[in-house]
């Protein structure tokens, strides 16, 4: 039954990129006429868990209120499960995989921008892309993304440098699936306790059943992290928040989020428990948009996302702000590639 109910979303793989696959989402016949004056949309999931957590199943689906409910092409990019021969990935790499994604995405629908929607560590990403590529940037929406890292609260008391070593924790390899959804159950260790309170009161209800055994099936399917990007990762962000402070580089090239100059749109929740408001709307005071908005929801980092106050609370202001502000026409600005 979960199968079926997992990743609902009708798409197709239109693009390889190392471990990673690049999905279209299908459209109508009359949607797709409807496409062709907008900016596609690209989804980029956070590396730290499966994709499909924006596709979760029926009435929980990003994908699907981004693709079915909008005039525009929708994508996204599934960075794949790392192998143990991908421990040598390193965080340049990971940047230069959503590079060659958005490169894709503009050679396949002729828009000279795209729009991202990034979730989570996706969400930070691909503002890092922003940054180095910004006339490749309609519009970026950033869902619950850490920027200030210093306002990650028990995250980053996990990885405070006096007792937490990143190349120790790496030194044999990738970090593995069992780590890192031990370290997501140290952020709410009593996440279990909740889930049996949230099974029954939902026995009743086979929508909302169904929605939460694919959401903790989606909590269990942790998969690794590349070794050598993980140290990047948790030393340059977290330890020492070079990105918000500008002192972070990707292939010797500064990423100054100032440089970001396209709407941007945050989104933060009241129970985020990974990524406090704080931390996400940093992105806001540190760019350079004029549209700078932030949405507020009810929910934890996952819940505001796939719940049940998602299809109301966030879906339809996420179409609707990028109706409003991701246009198409822009030149294409020239860039270097990574």
């Amino acid at each position: 039954m979960l199968a079926a109910h997992r990743a609902p979303t009708p798409k197709d793989t239109v693009f390889r990129e190392g471990r990673g696959s690049v999905y279209r989402f299908r459209r109508t016949d009359d949607e797709a006429a409807r496409s062709g004056s907008h900016v596609p949309v690209l989804l980029v999931p956070s590396m730290l868990h499966r994709w499909y957590v924006l596709d979760l199943c029926e009435g929980s689906s990003v994908a699907s209120a981004l693709s079915r409910q909008a005039p525009w092409e929708t994508y996204l990019f599934d960075w794949g499960v790392p192998e143990d021969e991908d421990r040598y990935v390193t965080w340049d790499d990971i940047v230069a995989r959503l590079d060659r994604v958005v490169r894709f995405v503009q050679r396949t629908t002729g828009a000279p921008k795209v729009a991202l929607v990034g979730y989570s560590l996706g969400a930070t990403l691909s503002a890092i892309y922003g940054a180095l590529h910004p006339g490749s940037v309609a519009a970026l929406v950033n869902l619950s993304g850490p920027f200030d890292f210093s306002k990650a609260c028990l995250a980053s008391t996990l990885v405070d440098p006096r007792w937490f070593d990143a190349e120790a924790v790496t030194a044999g390899g990738n970090v593995s699936a069992l780590q890192m959804h031990m370290g997501f159950f140290a952020l709410a260790p009593l996440h279990g306790l909740a889930r049996l309170v949230r099974l029954a009161d939902a026995h009743d209800d086979a929508q909302a059943l169904a929605s939460l055994t694919a959401l903790e099936t989606w909590v269990a399917d942790a998969i690794p992290f590349p070794g050598s990007a993980y140290v990047t990762y948790v030393k340059e962000l977290y330890q020492q928040n070079q990105l918000v402070r500008g002192e972070h580089y990707v292939r010797g090239q500064r990423v100054d989020l100032g440089r970001i100059t396209c709407p941007v749109l945050s989104i933060v929740s009241d129970a985020d428990g990974v990524c406090p408001a704080e931390s996400t709307t940093a992105l806001n005071d540190a760019c350079g948009a004029e549209v700078k908005d932030v949405l507020r929801l009810r929910g934890g980092h996952v819940s505001a996302v796939v719940g049940p106050r998602a299809a109301t609370d966030l879906y339809p202001p996420v179409v609707q702000w990028l109706e409003r502000h991701a246009t198409a026409g822009a030149a294409r600005t020239p860039e270097s590639k990574l």
